[in-house]
């Protein structure tokens, strides 16, 4: 699926532009597209581009009124208003859906937090977001109001179905759901979504018609961490749903940099013990076979002293990057410090062990990394065990033996023992 990474903005000052150019360009992968005036965004709207969204001026020299934002919301894009003043630009818009934001252009500090909400948007792109409501009508209103934040939207028309869409989607970041509901209303649909996800991993907005202090009460206790009452305005709805999703991607972030190696993005060697010794004792108890290797970037100091240590931290992360797509998913590939990587992979005879690993280390031959068109030669040397050993660490010990063993061989090759 292709996601959008194209913004529109519409403002006639030059520098406004550029300063809102470098800062959405610092922080994301984000192409920005330029109008200075009504007739130039009109010009740019035929040609059909799909935008994620767009950042108006309410006040440009063929549109001083702000004509501009209805103009591009016919094209149904998201816009994010720059105004001098929000309630001018609030009353002026007011009716508007598709409005996500308004930032007033006071100092370089409003085009940072400009940046972060169009990063924001980008973003969402990844995000699921699930809603459960038994009226149709309003599970469609509130799913094109998250359309117009870039989720990816599920939807449920009560309870019992939520539970079966959040068991196939692990990756639901925010739960928005109705009190009122058949087969199961909301408050017992949080209960049981409590029951394996805390508060920081699944975020919950809960909605009702009823202004009931009780009920609210109710629903925060039992699990919810957010709560709205219908109607709502539309913009604070906005900002209920961006906070809570923003909550839970910090929170992934944390724990992903918890158990993560930062340069390369593997597990780091913290993640790689917690999990292998699970693993290990799945091997020793249901005689599964599973095969840890030690992997060295050969000459890996002549390439730092030679291209410097950029092009070193390219090498050790294009050799990560080839262990992940060459191993299985359930493997793990951890950064065990240096240049040393350990890899540990469930096989089905120890036969297999050699094989995998040599098919590794001539996917890591392979790697392209040119310095001024000279291309650099990088290979690794890999010592194995399938031996289960006494434990999960004197089998890294016997793999780097193994490594020893290669490296005095000759470097570049698989050496099991």
């Amino acid at each position: 699926m292709s996601h959008l990474n194209q913004v529109l903005v519409v403002d006639d000052s030059i520098s406004v532009r550029d300063l809102i150019a470098i800062q959405i360009q610092a922080i994301s992968d984000i192409e920005v597209v330029f109008a200075s005036s009504y007739s130039d965004t009109e010009n740019l709207l035929k040609n059909e581009r799909e935008y994620l969204c767009a950042v108006l001026d309410l006040n440009l020299p063929d549109a001083p009124n702000g004509e501009i934002v209805d103009l591009v919301q016919k094209n149904n894009i998201p816009v994010i208003i720059l105004t001098g003043s929000i309630d001018s630009a609030i009353k002026r818009t007011t009716n508007s859906d598709l409005v996500i934001d308004y930032i007033v252009k006071r100092n370089p500090n409003d085009i940072k937090y400009l940046a972060s909400t169009v990063k924001n948007i980008f973003n969402n792109q990844f995000v699921n977001v699930l809603v459960v409501d038994d009226s149709i009508t309003f599970r469609g209103y509130l799913t094109s109001l998250l359309d117009n934040l870039r989720y990816s939207v599920l939807e449920a028309s009560n309870g019992v179905e939520a539970l079966e869409l959040i068991t196939d989607h692990a990756d639901v970041s925010l739960v928005i759901t109705d009190y009122n509901m058949p087969k199961m209303d909301g408050l017992r649909l949080i209960e049981e979504i409590r029951k394996n996800h805390r508060r920081e991993e699944v975020a919950i907005l809960g909605l009702s018609s009823q202004d009931n202090n009780e009920l609210i009460v109710k629903l925060l206790k039992m699990g919810a961490n957010d709560y709205m009452t219908k109607p709502f305005i539309v913009n604070e709805f906005y900002c209920r749903v961006l906070q809570n999703t923003n909550m839970i991607g910090f929170v992934r972030t944390i724990n992903e940099s918890a158990t993560s190696d930062y340069l390369t993005g593997v597990n780091n060697r913290r993640s790689l013990f917690n999990t292998g010794e699970l693993i290990y004792a799945n091997a020793v108890r249901q005689s599964i076979f599973i095969a840890v290797a030690m992997i060295d970037a050969d000459n890996f100091k002549k390439i730092n002293d030679e291209y410097g240590h950029d092009v070193g931290d390219q090498v050790l992360i294009s050799i990560a990057q080839k262990l992940k797509t060459q191993l299985r998913n359930g493997d793990i590939v951890a950064r065990f410090g240096g240049e040393e990587f350990v890899c540990v992979s469930v096989i089905k005879k120890v036969e297999d062990a050699i094989h995998v690993f040599e098919r590794v280390r001539k996917a890591i031959e392979e790697i392209a990394i040119k310095v001024e068109e000279e291309k650099i030669d990088i290979s690794v040397s890999i010592g194995v065990t399938t031996n289960l050993s006494s434990s999960f660490n004197e089998m890294i010990k016997l793999a780097d033996k193994g490594l020893f063993q290669a490296k005095e061989a000759g470097r570049n090759r698989v050496f099991e023992i």
